[in-house]
């Protein structure tokens, strides 16, 4: 069994059913699944073969989720990237995983011309839409190619998903998902988050490279429909008119995005009673926002806790977790991140991966099937994360009596805005290029509509100044957008410990009096 023939399987059972909506097209599975055998043996016809990597830029539309299960069918690997990035980051994602094809958006035309000249290993990019000179087209690669299954021996270890993610170091890491890490995610999400059925429709309003295209696994195992909005960026009304128009039962959102359309006043203006399940992770969740959204939205959310490490459930507070009736204790666990999932083991240890006693905070470590192989080309990073046998998340927090996970802070700074991971060191490396900067420490501080946003504290050279707007500006040159500052202040001096490391819990403590910073 591997991930690709969930949708052989679904094609079989359900041949007439949809499987893409995206405007007025109506893509069933029976055709979907010629598609995508088509666009595997496209890539094999290219040169691609097993074990390859295969790159995607692509916004959310359906040819993204075909260009998902493609390789995936054809023993190769893809690597979504997250096209708001800047062309530099992609082009080291593509070179560092070896991405021997790239498929890309007609959008991303210009973006894909500043970055050819760096690409060390792609030999073919394919276009969804009109292709620039001496690139293939997408509809054009397809057509003519067998429209049966690769007739391959899809190993469960073999890989299907590189999913980059960064740390402390500020340079992303491929976490290496296997076919049968992916088949363990959809085994726990039918199992314990959604039992799909085939009448269901799941709408792509947050990112196919992240969550949302992690929850379309299970949801073609069951011959559910994937629909997508008619808008590339968030915005509620357009949302709730697809959801109206598909008759939307399920969507994968970040925490920010329930409180966007929480606060909508469009949300009266349609009929949005087909919705019985949003999933809501990757970012903060305030009790107060999820209190809201609960009275707006009534008992529909599900929370999960994961890591692109180990994709989207590690950890699940249930619809029915969500319904306090006033009992404190209920209400005390909204704060948390839920239980375990089948098939996943948690706990907290010490610096010496002891085990913590229920309320003591230590780091969060995680075992199961649902555990990436390692990091790609990276045997340091790998047995620094896995030893012992355990995913060690570099994220703290403390387990209950009865197993609740509360995570409160995160080992590596992380901040998490908009449901996108910013690392402050990266944005860090590049403000110490300014010529006029001392030392800088960023950090994430609060934000009602983003969850956090970025801030850059900075000491300046003896002699120099600089402004804010320049230090932004400096930063919108390296970076992508949504990773510079949104504000920067200005200190004499940073504080230190005895060994000389910024203390940046003091530095943010003043931001988050009388709030509470959580995933």
């Amino acid at each position: 069994m591997h991930i690709g023939h969930l949708l052989t399987r679904a094609a079989q059972r359900w041949p007439e059913r949809p499987a893409w909506l995206q405007g007025e097209q109506v893509i069933t599975f029976q055709q979907a699944e010629a598609r995508v055998n088509r666009l595997a043996h496209g890539l094999a016809s290219l040169g691609a073969m097993p074990g390859d990597r295969i790159g995607m830029l692509l916004p959310n539309c359906f040819q993204g989720l075909e260009t998902i299960l493609a390789p995936m069918k054809g023993g190769m690997a893809v690597v979504p990237m997250n096209f708001r990035l800047h062309p530099e980051e992609h082009a080291y994602l593509l070179n560092d995983s070896g991405a021997r094809v790239l498929i890309y958006g007609e959008e991303f035309r210009q973006h894909l011309e500043a970055m050819r000249p760096r690409l060390t290993s792609v030999a073919h990019t394919i276009c969804v839409g009109t292709p620039a000179p001496g690139d293939l087209g997408f509809e054009a690669l397809l057509a003519g190619q067998p429209t049966t299954p690769p007739a391959l021996a899809i190993a469960p270890d073999d890989l299907a998903w590189v999913f980059y993610t960064s740390g402390t170091t500020g340079r992303p890491k491929g976490a290496m998902l296997s076919q049968r890490n992916l088949l363990a995610m959809v085994q726990l999400f039918l199992l314990d988050l959604n039992p799909a059925v085939a009448t269901d429709v799941l709408l792509h309003a947050a990112a196919i490279t992240h969550g949302s295209g992690c929850a379309i696994f299970h949801h073609i195992a069951r011959g559910a429909a994937n629909a997508f909005p008619a808008t590339r960026s968030f915005d509620p009304p357009q949302i709730f008119e697809a959801i109206q128009r598909y008759r939307v039962t399920t969507m994968f959102l970040a925490p920010t995005m329930v409180h966007m359309l929480t606060q909508s006043p469009a949300r009266t203006q349609y009929d949005l009673s087909s919705l019985h399940t949003v999933f809501y992770g990757g970012g903060p969740m305030y009790v107060e926002q999820l209190q809201e959204a609960l009275q707006a939205f009534g008992p529909i959310f599900v929370q999960l806790f994961g890591q692109g490490e180990c994709p989207m459930a590690v950890t699940s507070l249930q619809k029915e977790e969500h319904l306090t009736a006033g009992d404190p204790v209920k209400q005390r666990r909204l704060g948390s991140a839920g239980r375990e999932t089948t098939g996943v083991h948690v706990r907290v240890v010490d610096e010496d991966d002891h085990d913590l006693p229920a309320g003591e905070h230590g780091e969060i470590v995680v075992r199961g099937d649902l555990i990436m192989q390692g990091y790609w080309n990276n045997p340091e990073a790998t047995a620094e994360t896995l030893r012992h046998g355990w995913h060690h998340t570099g994220d703290v927090g403390f387990l209950d009596a009865d197993g609740y996970l509360y995570i409160t802070d995160r080992m590596k700074d992380m901040i998490i805005s908009g449901g996108s991971n910013i690392y402050p060191r990266e944005i860090e490396e590049v403000i110490c290029t300014h010529p006029s900067v001392l030392e800088v420490s960023v950090v994430g501080v609060p934000n009602d509509t983003w969850g956090e946003s970025v801030t850059a504290l900075v000491v300046t050279r003896p002699g120099m100044t600089v402004s804010e707007a320049e230090i932004i500006e400096h930063c919108r040159r390296g970076l992508a957008s949504y990773k510079k500052p949104s504000s920067v202040e200005f200190l004499e001096a940073l504080p230190k410990n005895a060994y000389g490391k910024i203390l940046k819990r003091e530095l943010r403590e003043p931001y988050w009096q009388g709030r509470t910073r959580r995933v």
